[in-house]
């Protein structure tokens, strides 16, 4: 009996032994090195300082509030004097942090496709279309760049662009009126960017009345992309979707007849315009051509129009910069009658360097771009702070182009900074993400400077800059939270007054 009970005691013992080694290992794993196996709680983001604001809207409104071009608004001064030059907020519905900071500025865009991307409000795509160069990342965004690129090549540049910028300058001084008469310098400078962008773009002759037709279109067009995305009868936004269809009409027209007129001639389309280029040298579809042609009118126009405006009314009131201008433009006027020639070259343009020296310094100064809309695509860590993925961040250009760390009174209009410094100061960025007809606005504005400088017409507004009878104003606002690019300027030059009339009325930013 006892030796039946010892053999199946035996028996078991290789199963109780092994029980109670599997539970001697489970408690000492567990006494001592519980704490490998657990999942660590996953730290908190070291988030940069702000505050969310109100619901749903936050901060927006306090943002967006009107404030001088020259000035980054009460708004951005208090929030870098209270949580520094790089914050959290909550703007346009989403959590944003703000950057006005130049190194992380930098950062944002040097790293843009890797670590950031272009992220507009979607009501941009809806009014300048899906295909728009604005809207577009990635791939996408590439090769619509790289055919804009290909269509500005340096040669075009020089053989082509550069003349149709000096010739459609000297129409629009040639069409000022008298003297005695008051003009809009703003106006004009639009006037005069909107044919040479019609004409290169689809081949549209300034003063046709088709043209003239587009462009009150397009005016209208530009004040719905300005304003809230309000899509009702009678808004801003409702009226520019009305003239986009309208604008798109007459390009799809024109596209239409090049296509008509290849197939019954047989014969390639002609290049002399981007939409030529685009149906010979691209496989894009009808819609992503009417949406490039139409992001492009829109970006050469808009900040070329401004910069120019900015550029007249701060010369207004630097006649020491005029002067050095005008000595500039008369040596290669002087030049050009050595050499026999009548029309600016491209060595005229190289030889440019104050001028360009003003260009500089009016979009540093009037801050035509203020500030860019980006996404975070992957987690940041950027001078201890935290900036998680999905969250919208704000590089503010204009903080850095107004800060006083970065340059020597910077709310003086003084273009004879980057006579020293150049244009590569810490306080300036690269952007990869930058549209391709940035390099025609260059020499747009380059170009169009001397030849208006060079009249005698524009010397009677101009030249007597420190004469107590030339009015001028400038009013200026922040830009729209759906086009940070346009801001709302209104410029006016007027002609020297009689004794009896009024003496002054200039308005600084």
């Amino acid at each position: 009996m006892m030796a039946s009970i010892t053999s199946e005691l035996l028996f078991f013992l290789p199963f109780i032994l092994l029980a109670l080694l599997t539970f001697y290992t489970t408690t000492v794993a567990k006494c001592h090195g519980a704490h490998r196996w657990r999942p660590t709680k996953k730290k908190r983001p070291n988030l940069p300082p702000g505050a969310p604001g109100w619901p749903l809207v936050g901060e927006t409104f306090g943002y967006l509030r009107p404030h001088p071009a020259t000035s980054v608004g009460r708004f951005m001064e208090q929030h870098v004097a209270r949580y520094g030059k790089i914050y959290r907020s909550s703007l346009f519905g989403e959590r944003t942090v703000v950057s006005a900071d130049a190194g992380l500025n930098r950062y944002i865009l040097q790293n843009e496709g890797r670590l950031f991307e272009c992220s507009y409000p979607r009501s941009i795509g809806g009014i300048l279309g899906k295909w728009s160069m604005l809207v577009l990342v990635g791939d996408a965004h590439r090769e619509m760049r790289a055919i804009s690129l290909n269509f500005l090549s340096s040669v075009r540049l020089r053989a082509v662009l550069l003349p149709e910028v000096e010739r459609h300058t000297l129409l629009v001084l040639r069409s000022w009126p008298p003297a005695d008469g008051a003009f809009s310098a703003q106006h004009e400078a639009k006037k005069f960017t909107f044919n040479l962008m019609a004409k290169n773009i689809m081949s549209m002759d300034p003063g046709e009345e088709e043209t003239e037709r587009l462009r009150l279109e397009y005016i209208t067009f530009m004040k719905g992309v300005v304003s809230a995305p309000l899509n009702f009868p009678g808004t801003a936004y409702w009226k520019a979707l009305k003239s986009r269809a309208s604008i798109l009409g007459v390009i799809e027209r024109k596209m239409e007849d090049r296509l008509e007129k290849m197939s019954k001639e047989n014969s390639s389309v002609e290049e002399d315009d981007l939409l030529g280029w685009a149906l010979k040298q691209s496989n894009l579809s009808k819609e992503q051509i009417l949406d490039l042609l139409l992001s492009l009118l829109f970006a050469g126009h808009e900040t070329s129009s401004m910069a120019l405006a900015l550029a007249i009314f701060f010369l207004e009131g630097c006649p020491k910069a005029v002067q050095e201008l005008r000595e500039e433009h008369l040596e290669i006027a002087r030049r050009q009658r050595l050499r026999g020639a009548s029309k600016l070259s491209w060595e005229d343009y190289k030889e440019m360097v104050f001028t360009q020296c003003v260009i500089n310094e009016t979009l540093r100064l009037g801050n035509v771009v203020r500030f860019l809309h980006r996404k975070v695509i992957r987690d940041v860590h950027y001078n201890g702070y935290d900036i998680p993925r999905g969250w919208k961040i704000l590089p503010v250009l204009a903080a850095v182009h107004l800060d006083s760390s970065l340059y020597e009174d910077p709310n003086q209009f003084n273009p004879w900074r980057w006579k020293e410094h150049g244009p590569d100061t810490k306080g300036n960025v690269r952007r990869p993400h930058v549209c391709p007809i940035s390099s025609w606005s260059d020499r747009k504005r380059r170009a169009s400077l001397p030849a208006a400088l060079s009249l005698r017409r524009f010397q009677d507004h101009m030249v007597q800059l420190g004469n107590e009878r030339h009015v001028g104003s400038l009013e200026s606002s922040q830009q729209s939270a759906w086009n940070p690019s346009v801001a709302n300027t209104s410029l006016i030059l007027y002609p020297p007054q009689t004794d009896g009339d009024v003496r002054r009325r200039r308005q600084r930013p």
